[in-house]
Parts: C-alpha cells; sequence; structure tokens
C-alpha cells in the first residue's frame, strides 16, 4: 500500500490523509517534517539525496526528511526517518514549523507544513543507498554561501529554511 500523508490546514490540524503521491500531484498541504543534525564543531550534516528520487534527485539537503505517518508525532518521525536514511538515531528537539509551497518541473507540488527539528552527533552515519547518494558535514556559515552561490544544487526547501528560519538551527 502506497504511504499516506496527513492533510492539514494552515493551524496542524488534521484534516484527512492522501496518499503521498496523490498529494504530491495535486499539491495539497500535508504535515512534514525536515532533521538537522549537528556535530560537536557545529557543522551540520548533509545530505544528497539519491539520483532516482521521485523528485530532486541528487540534490544537497538537510540531514533527512519525510512525512508523519498517521499517529505519529513529529519527533517520533524524525527518529524513525534518521535510522531508516541515515543508519544512526540521535534525540532531536523541535524549534519551529512553516507552510512552503514549491513546484518541480515533474509537475510535482510540495506543499508542506514542515517542523523543523534538530539533534547531535558525533558519528559517521551508515547511508540507505536508496535514499542517500552521499554525505558529508559542513560549518553553518559555508553552506549560507553555497546556497547563495550554487542554488540550484540544494532542494527548495532547504534553502527556504536557510533564508527565513536560519536561527532556529541550533541545539
Amino acid at each position: 500500500m502506497e504511504e499516506q500523508v496527513i492533510l492539514v490546514n494552515e493551524k496542524d490540524e488534521k484534516i484527512g490523509l492522501m496518499p503521498k503521491q496523490e498529494a504530491h500531484e495535486k499539491g495539497v498541504l500535508h504535515r512534514a517534517f525536515s532533521v538537522f543534525v549537528f556535530n560537536d564543531d557545529n557543522e551540520l550534516m548533509l545530505q544528497q539525496r539519491a539520483l532516482d528520487k521521485y523528485h530532486s534527485p541528487g540534490l544537497w539537503t538537510n540531514t533527512c526528511c519525510s512525512h508523519q505517518r498517521d499517529g505519529e508525532s513529529s519527533l517520533e518521525a524524525g527518529i524513525r526517518r534518521l535510522e531508516e536514511e541515515m543508519g544512526f538515531t540521535t534525540e532531536l528537539k523541535e524549534t519551529t514549523s512553516f507552510i512552503y509551497k514549491a513546484p518541480f518541473d515533474n509537475g510535482l507540488t510540495e506543499h508542506e507544513l514542515d517542523h523543523i527539528l534538530v539533534g547531535h552527533y558525533n558519528g559517521e552515519p551508515s547511508i540507505n543507498k536508496e535514499e542517500v547518494a552521499a554525505w558529508k558535514w559542513m560549518p553553518l556559515e559555508e553552506v549560507k554561501e553555497d546556497i547563495v552561490q550554487n542554488p540550484a544544487e540544494y532542494t527548495a526547501w532547504f534553502k527556504i529554511i536557510f533564508e527565513k528560519f536560519y536561527e532556529h538551527l541550533s541545539v
């Protein structure tokens, strides 16, 4: 069965469920999360999305992101997905949330109420190659500069978070 996303209103109140693909085809507002993991040097763990992802393939983005399952909190979902994509777990905290809408070249649209989760980890991930092509640690200031110099190399939501919610990216 196809993964379902949680449809929400602008107050993050659940109003239904919809298959993930259909929600992205219709551009319907749904709940999501973005995880940002930092090390002791305050470097951010970035991931490069797998080259066969249905949108934003090969682009650099935050440590991991996905959608909450029905009945799952943002923190539970973040911990689950961090393990599935990056092969480790760590404690997370929620810092803020925001709504964004980003259409893609393939006709799909992300329209998400995105919860920003931050955590701390010093080890190396054991990446899931179906989800992640590569990873690296980068100081926040270098990430911010690189987004300005090479915006086409980063996902839409990652650029929005860096532009509007930078102050919420600390452990």
